[in-house]
């Protein structure tokens, strides 16, 4: 049912969608399915909350299992609902949708089997089941345009939940209906009729296709610039040259750099160590000239301390003096390593003016071949560089015939497979035209017959192949075969585009199909033939339809009206979205048919509708 008034449940599903994440590890998918009464095998969609969103204040939408139709008034808020379904499913935002003052937002709760891929990608994503083990989706948008995502309680890029809907969701409209007229997307929809190892043909088509230009246009620059990059190889060739000569190794520089500074700081360095070592231990060698007194230096005196507190009865005073034990045992070690320092400290002038040579020559090639901050690293990088550049740079006749004979492999290559698509093509064309044509026949267009023309061009391939795809109409025996669009009526094209979803939809793993007023332009019999086919979808798939005819609203498991009213407490036009049965259905279906919802005309022919709508189920 539809209401203006949140269940006891909504603020709880509020804030597990919008709350902040905490710090505990993101839970897999709930090993039981939360209950859906019925839900479809894949899933469905069993809350929508929307707030703020066009003339919409604050509804929320119970959605159940099959078919549910959204009716109401032109201009009521109907394609609000199909709006919410794909901002909720990160579609792009559009400022204007949101009203003046408030922040709007759509909430879905989606209730789906323990095995569906979501779960695994929403857990990546932090996302975590909601009490019942639902999953809670959510979209805040403000005026500015500015949007924000929430999957299970936690925040998400909005990317993350577009690539969920590909799993979820399948909007069909009339956006759709203009789409497929176009010869391009009428060969998407025959490749993808045609299966799953038919596209993975494809798409190595377009790999190979990718690799035969990639060749064909690396040939076709090397003969028309074989001066140019003559010119540009030897530039390469001496720059290699000279970094060889210098041979540098890598971190090179700044081993130079440290080496020189220790040379050039050898007799000031020696001292500071010399001084240290004397404070420490003395000149226990009389290697540092030192005449001082010999109780003066840090090991003696820790000695002295050590012993006295060593002869004490006191437990506190034994164990400092095991710690000054230690202390002396440290001074020690640091007096041996700064004798070690100073023995292999080296002070001769002459290195120290070869390592002086050597750094101005590395420094020469950095200016030359580095960018500014780079170092030798940048040297070594130009010149692993320039080795690569110098294999494409290569316009010799020996290296132009081979690449010729890489590319001629490549063609072939391709040509192959564009046979193995445009045979795949073929094959799938006739299939996917007769089960086009019998979902026609059912849409009061029995005699139509549409075909698909495939014409090849094996000397221009392209990364979908050589085949340009148009798909034909013949409206009734006699007449002549013409591309859809133009053969159509507005009415025959909109069943055709129908005919083309229905038999993809059927094969959809998305659990929620949404269809937006596809049935513009139908009437009469074959209204009721589309109701009965979206009908049968819902068999396995939860969907929901947009529409304005009552013979395809007869055929809804859960029908949700549209009113449009004024606040006046606000002065706007609020919409309220509302659940109706029983005799509050009929009367709907009455205005549908007549535009008299009291018309007891139009209630009898409602009536009558919803008998032969549960007949033909």
């Amino acid at each position: 049912m539809a209401t203006r008034t949140a269940r006891p449940d909504r603020t709880t599903a509020r804030k597990t969608a919008a709350a902040p994440a905490d710090t505990e590890p993101p839970v897999t998918a709930p090993t039981d399915t939360a209950p859906t009464g019925g839900a479809p095998r894949n899933g469905a969609l069993s809350e929508l909350h929307l707030h703020g969103l066009g003339s919409i204040d604050d509804v929320t939408l119970e959605l159940g299992p099959g078919l549910t139709v959204v009716t109401g008034e032109t201009g009521a808020g109907k394609t609000m609902v199909v709006t919410g379904l794909t901002l909720l499913f990160g579609g792009r935002a559009d400022q204007g949708r949101v009203r003046a003052g408030v922040r709007a937002g759509v909430e879905g709760r989606l209730v789906l089997p323990s095995d569906s891929p979501v779960w695994a990608r929403a857990a990546e994503a932090g996302a975590e089941p909601d009490e019942d083990g639902s999953l809670i989706l959510a979209r805040t948008f403000s005026a500015d345009g500015r949007s924000r995502a929430h999957l299970g309680g936690r925040s998400v890029p909005v990317g993350v939940v577009s690539e969920l809907a590909e799993q979820l969701v399948a909007v069909h409209g009339q956006t759709d209906q203009l789409r497929l007229t176009r010869p391009a997307e009428q060969r998407r929809a025959l490749d993808r009729y045609a299966g799953p190892a038919h596209m993975g043909l494809l798409e190595q088509h377009r790999t190979a296709h990718a690799a035969w230009r990639a060749l064909a246009e690396d040939l076709d620059r090397r003969r028309s610039q074989a001066r140019e990059l003559v010119q540009t190889a030897d530039v390469l060739r001496h720059g290699l040259e000279e970094i060889a000569a210098v041979a540098p190794e890598e971190g090179e520089d700044d081993a130079l750099d440290a080496q020189a500074r220790r040379l050039g700081d050898a007799d000031a360095l020696r001292s500071a160590a010399d001084t240290a070592r004397f404070a420490l231990v003395g000149d226990v060698t009389g290697e540092l000239g030192g005449g001082g007194d010999a109780e003066s230096d840090a090991s003696t005196a820790l000695a002295v301390a050590e012993r006295a507190l060593g002869g004490s009865d006191d437990p506190a005073l034994v164990l400092l003096a095991r710690d000054l034990a230690d202390a002396v045992a440290v001074v020690s070690d640091v007096a041996v390593q700064l004798a070690g320092y100073v023995a292999d400290l080296d002070a001769d002038p002459a290195r120290l003016a070869e390592v002086l040579d050597r750094r101005a020559v590395i420094t020469a090639l950095v200016r030359k071949y580095a960018d500014a901050g780079e170092g030798l690293a940048g040297v070594l990088a130009w010149a692993a560089d320039a080795e690569s550049r110098l294999s494409e740079l290569d316009v010799s006749d020996e290296a132009l015939e081979a690449l010729q004979a890489q590319r001629d492999a490549a063609r072939t290559e391709l040509d192959a497979l564009s046979a193995q698509v445009t045979a795949g093509r073929r094959a799938a064309a006739d299939g996917f035209a007769a089960e086009v044509g019998t979902e026609l026949a059912g849409l009061a267009m029995k005699n139509a017959k549409v075909s698909f023309q495939i014409d090849s061009d094996p000397a221009h391939p392209g990364p979908e192949g050589v085949d340009e795809v148009v798909l034909l109409m013949s409206p009734h025996p006699g007449a002549p075969a013409r591309p859809v669009h133009k053969g159509a009526s507005g009415g025959e094209l909109s069943r055709v585009m129908l005919a083309i979803e229905v038999v993809f939809a059927g094969a959809d793993p998305v659990p929620v199909m949404v269809f937006d007023e596809v049935d513009a332009g139908v009437g009469g019999s074959a209204a009721g033939e589309i109701g009965r086919r979206l009908a049968r979808l819902a068999a396995e798939h939860q969907v929901v339809v947009v529409t304005h005819l009552a013979q395809v609203a007869a055929f809804a498991d859960t029908h949700l009206v549209v009113d449009k009213s004024p606040d006046t407490a606000h002065g706007v036009t609020a919409t309220d979205i509302r659940a109706v049965r029983g005799e509050d259905r009929v009367r709907e279906l009455a205005r549908m048919l007549s535009g008299l919802a009291d018309s007891d005309t139009g209630q009898a022919h409602a009536r009558e509708l919803l008998a032969v709508a549960a007949e033909r189920q």
